[in-house]
């Protein structure tokens, strides 16, 4: 999570999908409360609409419901909408915080009946606690062991029913007693540029912004398909132009914005573009080692790996392969230098390795 926050500075990138202390006081203001308001996720939002409707036809709690995908995309938000759908208290924790079985045991010990349930990183939670949840999620009952050694008691503790809600950016991380006994799976996908408008237009009424429709556009395209960065970097927009003076906030302004914070037209940072510069600069397109690419743009490896290729290899500008990463021919392109023929990626073998390696991917994914 830390690397995740920020770069070698220490600072969290602007583009950073996690969330820090002021876009959670932003989106606090900004969230949705129904699923009707709710931006995108067409498909996740018409299956949960169904299965929360029915649950109240029925005068039963919903299913569990487990919502997967990368941050920033409203997997909170959602937890909150089937709270309010449901009418009902939430209660919100997430999986690093629970270290023990008695602390599960100590919260669902206090829920109220039909209470929601939110743990957000469920996949980080220990293994005692998980097996707990197993129980707890099919017979609403867990056992506390009272006592140590042979003098150990287990007295069973019976649940009122309540919902879970489980968000995950690693599914592939659950084991599967446990994806299992949710009823509803959901996994939510990055947004197009088109239904992060919608988002900016929202948020820019809640906030009192007047902008052109060429500036929602501007300020779209550099989101990372993410309402989280997209209302991060209106909030950036949003500053710039008080500053300046500006009123009513066109394409140019909203450009020039972020222009200064450096976050370019495809929303790549200087990090992104440190890494793609470095990988054709000095090493011809690659291939190159993790290691070696890393020394070279001055950050450490997991840093390269989890912060900037992600976005890098899902854009098409880098690509993985087994011999190393390479720069793709809109990598050339996208820093405005001509693809030369001896690319790396106009190797056959590379070429084969590296649809192979995305299929492995894809596969390790779902």
């Amino acid at each position: 999570m830390a690397i995740e926050d920020g770069a070698s500075t220490g600072q969290q990138r602007l583009v950073g999908a996690e969330g820090d202390y002021d876009d959670q006081q932003l989106e606090a203001s900004l969230r949705p409360g129904t699923l009707e308001d709710f931006v995108g996720q067409q498909r996740v939002r018409a299956q949960l609409s169904l299965v929360l409707e029915a649950s109240k036809l029925r005068g039963r709690t919903a299913d569990h419901v487990l919502l997967s995908g990368p941050p920033g995309l409203g997997k909170t938000t959602l937890a909150m909408i089937i709270a309010q759908d449901l009418d009902v208290p939430l209660r919100i924790s997430s999986g690093p915080a629970i270290q023990h079985a008695g602390d599960l045991a100590a919260i669902l010990s206090s829920l109220t009946h039909g209470e929601v349930l939110f743990l957000d990183e469920i996949h980080r939670m220990s293994r005692p606690a998980e097996e707990m949840l197993y129980m707890a999620m099919e017979d609403f009952r867990v056992d506390i062991v009272v006592g140590k050694g042979a003098g150990a008691t287990s007295i069973p503790l019976d649940l009122p029913p309540f919902t879970l809600v489980g968000a995950t950016t690693r599914a592939g991380l659950l084991p599967g007693p446990l994806r299992d006994r949710f009823g509803f799976t959901g996994h939510l996908e990055f947004y197009s540029v088109p239904e992060l408008e919608l988002v900016l237009r929202r948020s820019a009424a809640l906030l009192d912004l007047t902008m052109t429709t060429e500036a929602f556009s501007e300020v779209a395209s550099r989101s990372r398909g993410t309402p989280r960065i997209a209302n991060r970097l209106l909030r950036r927009v949003r500053d710039w132009a008080l500053v300046h003076g500006v009123d009513r906030i066109d394409a140019r302004a909203a450009g020039a914005a972020l222009d200064m914070y450096e976050v370019d037209v495809r929303g790549l940072d200087r990090l992104d573009r440190n890494v793609l510069s470095a990988l054709v600069g000095k090493f011809n397109g690659g291939p190159v080692g993790l290691s070696t690419l890393a020394i070279a743009v001055g950050e450490e490896t997991e840093t390269v790996e989890t912060v900037a290729e992600p976005f890098l290899v899902r854009e098409g500008l880098l690509g993985r392969t087994p011999r190393g990463r390479i720069a793709m021919a809109a990598a050339w392109e996208h820093l405005g230098l001509e693809v030369p023929n001896h690319a790396a990626f106009k190797d056959p073998a590379l070429r084969t390795a590296l649809a192979s390696n995305a299929e492995q991917e894809q596969d390790a994914s779902s």
